[in-house]
């Protein structure tokens, strides 16, 4: 299995315990609902309900959003080796390697750090359309592409 390989499983395993998280944290919300029982203090309970009822929609949009990073992963083939930088690249650069693919954060594999980053990230967009020995600054630090994999 090859280094874009591992880094895509790792990706996608990421977003599979985000998703399992979020629906648990759902699946909770639901049944705190369900519990609650009319009281004397109807004012509280129309409370509760509506603040059970906010973390549901919250988690439904963060759902949504594991949902789209994972079809953004799905639209990547870990076998194509590109020119230029683009999504589902790997750029090793003078300042480390970076996986062009969903924000997931650092990554570690066989001893080295990777960073799991999405295009429209500031690095991400400072990448993309790059090319082997081009150069760019970031945050007062110059980047060189050392190669695109």
């Amino acid at each position: 299995m090859t280094l874009k390989h591992q880094l895509y499983l790792l990706c996608l395993d990421y977003l599979q315990k985000k998703a399992k998280d979020i629906k648990v944290l759902i699946d909770e919300a639901i049944e705190s609902a369900n519990d609650e029982t009319k009281s004397s203090a109807g004012d509280k309970y129309e409370t509760g309900m509506e603040m059970m009822q906010q973390e549901i929609e919250l988690n439904v949009s963060r759902l949504t959003e594991v949902t789209k990073q994972r079809e953004l992963l799905d639209r990547i083939n870990p076998d194509v080796a590109p020119q230029t930088v683009q999504q589902g690249a790997l750029v090793k650069t003078n300042n480390g390697y970076y996986y062009i693919a969903i924000a997931a954060g650092q990554l570690k594999l066989d001893g080295k750090t990777y960073y799991a980053i999405s295009h429209s990230s500031p690095a991400g967009e400072m990448l993309m359309g790059k090319k082997k020995g081009d150069s760019f600054n970031l945050n007062g630090k110059v980047f060189l592409i050392d190669d695109i994999f």
